[in-house]
């Protein structure tokens, strides 16, 4: 999937010419948690998110450092942050250089370029104009789409054993040559030994996800490499 297969199309946006006080009317009226800036020329200039709120005079939350430490700072970044939460425009208290995607951008761009810059939104541009906004709702809404139009597959113990085998064997994180699996009327055990208990949880994340699996059971054995100790699923659970 792409951008433009997901993205929210008709963009509410600002001016930044527009206070600080209308920007925050518009997002509550809208009940949104970011605004595109868009001057006159229909040029993106920033973002105003709810994070650009955090830190306001009216609300005396304004950020507060020691002497020497605003000295090891430095005087511009000082004066920055203070345009940023005293300012009355938007132009003053947005995020400038915003990230941006195209609308052929792929998912998995998107969601790495969010989690890398800490960003819950990102515009889609098209031509130089803002065409959409992808925001992580909208990712969620895509997740549950795809989850509904997953087509079912064969649901027999067998096939099912074949398809829990194959997540492991690719799988970076599972010991595929260190464990084993029984499947009876949808039930499927868990046999062998891991290395790290963790390990115990995304064995059975595996097995769940797999269509007409009823139950999982779980029979691992984690032995700890430093001690040498093994621990099975009850053992575990008695020392949490």
């Amino acid at each position: 999937m792409k951008a433009e297969d997901v993205m929210t199309r008709g963009v509410i946006s600002i001016d930044p010419d527009s206070t600080v006080l209308q920007a925050a009317r518009l997002m509550l009226q809208h009940r949104i948690s970011g605004l595109p800036v868009i001057d006159a020329k229909g040029q993106l200039v920033g973002v105003l998110s709810e994070g650009d709120f955090l830190r306001r005079r009216e609300t005396n939350t304004e950020k507060r450092r020691s002497r020497w430490l605003e000295f090891l700072m430095g005087p511009g970044r000082i004066a920055a942050e203070y345009t940023h939460s005293h300012g009355c425009k938007v132009s003053e208290a947005m995020t400038v250089n915003p990230q941006i995607v195209a609308e052929t951008a792929s998912l998995e761009d998107i969601v790495e370029l969010m989690e890398r810059h800490r960003i819950k939104r990102v515009p889609v541009l098209c031509g130089g104009e803002v065409v959409g906004i992808v925001t992580r709702s909208n990712l969620m809404r895509a997740m549950v789409s795809v989850a509904r139009a997953a087509p079912p597959t064969a649901t027999d113990d067998m096939a099912i054993r074949q398809q829990l085998m194959d997540e492991v064997q690719k799988a970076e994180w599972a010991p595929s040559a260190t464990i084993d699996v029984v499947v009876r009327d949808g039930i499927v055990e868990l046999w062998g030994v891991i290395i790290d208990d963790r390990q115990r949880a995304a064995l059975k994340v595996a097995a769940e996800n797999i269509p007409g699996v009823k139950d999982v059971k779980d029979h691992l054995v984690w032995v700890e490499p430093m001690s040498g100790m093994a621990f099975d699923a009850n053992d575990v659970k008695l020392a949490g």
